[in-house]
């Protein structure tokens, strides 16, 4: 005799999500693809929610990036005990930004847009201007100053994690590093003369110095 089939079961409500299992979702998505493949439709489907339950945490994507930002700031941003003397304030918390960015280079994309931001890194913008006021340039100089710092931070970060990703998914000599094994030494002599070595000291990790510099030399021109 046939079998009774069994009944059907009603789909009923998709289970209750929390806002930690939003977040915690999304960043993992970031992290694992990128800023641009996080969609709400996507982080919906990854849960087993529907894009709906969603917004009772969440109004959109720019607001969930910027409750990612103040997550990740609330973990990784880290005040540091500052020097008294301005210029080495300023070299302090721009270099606390930079080790927490390094870390998390998907966070540089976010801020990058210019618009979003996370409050509690407002603190160490605090410094950065503070410091370059105290040391003689007038409040709008020193905005001008910490953009110019932010601009070799994150340009530092994101040419870093690009170069980072191409090695791991290609492990075959570079274009550049065949260019630099055939250059002309009578048409670019000095570039022909370090030619062995430029990945090696392009590779260096010299934010600090550079930083330094960038410093010393806004403050040159005040």
């Amino acid at each position: 005799m046939p079998q009774p089939s069994a009944p059907r079961k009603s789909p009923g409500r998709p289970p209750r999500i929390s806002r930690e299992e939003v977040i915690g979702t999304a960043r993992r998505i970031v992290t694992e693809e990128g800023v641009d493949r996080l969609t709400m439709r996507r982080l919906a489907t990854e849960i087993g929610s529907t894009p709906m339950a969603l917004y009772h945490h969440v109004r959109n994507k720019e607001e969930l990036l910027v409750l990612l930002l103040d997550d990740y700031a609330a973990q990784a941003l880290r005040r540091p005990e500052l020097p008294e003397h301005p210029r080495r304030r300023i070299v302090v918390a721009a270099a606390a930004i930079h080790e927490a960015l390094a870390a998390c280079p998907w966070i540089v994309d976010v801020l990058t847009a210019d618009d979003l931001m996370s409050t509690s890194a407002l603190w160490f913008v605090e410094q950065i201007v503070d410091g370059l006021v105290e040391c003689g340039l007038s409040p709008e100089r020193a905005v001008h100053g910490y953009r110019a710092i932010w601009y070799y931070t994150a340009g530092e970060i994101v040419v870093r994690a690009t170069a980072a990703r191409r090695r791991e998914d290609d492990d075959r000599r570079t274009y550049r590093e065949q260019v630099f094994g055939n250059l002309d030494p009578g048409e670019l002599p000095r570039l022909a003369q370090i030619a062995d070595r430029w990945a090696l000291l392009t590779g260096e990790d010299t934010y600090l110095d550079g930083l330094q510099a960038l410093v010393d030399g806004l403050l040159a021109i005040r």
